[in-house]
């Protein structure tokens, strides 16, 4: 991803952290708002969240062009967690959701997971199966719990944990996962 696709990634990752709401549901409720024009669609985003000026206009670009719709075609999520598997992208925003306040951070997806990078990957995350989803973790240093296990030298990450409910993104999974995250950064 170039530098400026980075940015704007970020800012729009900061947008839902301000508004505590994903980008999928600010570019619902702004569809819904009835503007078509995109100066009209900026003022009404700077009055409804009370975002700046350029978080405001980054986000009116974002719905106006149709930024991670539900659609297949254009949300790379919904192809990763797609038929039987749509159910456990609950879980997905569970995590994302969790991380986000903590600083920035890229979402790179792939063909079958999400890789969350800092200046290097810190976890992927994507569905493990029809009922689950895994989170591995790339930390060198022992996690010391019973249900994030050790992984086989040479592979992705050193550390997985399968996630069947977002409930089970809990304090204990999130105090390892920010390990992870600042050693990434």
């Amino acid at each position: 991803m170039a530098e400026i696709e980075q940015a704007k990634a970020a800012q729009l990752r900061n947008i839902e952290a301000k508004t505590g709401q994903s980008l999928a549901a600010l570019v619902d409720e702004i569809g819904r708002a009835g503007k078509t024009k995109h100066g009209e669609v900026r003022a009404w985003i700077i009055e409804r969240f009370g975002l700046g000026y350029g978080d405001a206009n980054s986000l009116a670009h974002a719905a106006l062009r149709g930024a991670e719709t539900t659609e297949d075609g254009d949300d790379p999520l919904a192809q990763i967690y797609a038929g039987k598997k749509a159910h456990l992208r609950a879980i997905h925003e569970a995590v994302i959701g969790a991380i986000t306040p903590w600083g920035a951070f890229e979402q790179a997806p792939k063909k079958s997971y999400v890789s969350l990078r800092r200046k290097k990957q810190f976890a992927m995350l994507g569905p493990k199966n029809a009922n689950a989803v895994e989170l591995g973790l790339n930390l060198k240093e022992e996690v010391g719990s019973a249900r994030i296990v050790a992984q086989k030298p040479g592979g992705m990450c050193q550390f997985a944990v399968i996630i069947s409910d977002a409930d089970e993104v809990d304090q204990e999974l999130l105090s390892v996962l920010r390990r992870a995250f600042e050693a990434a950064g």
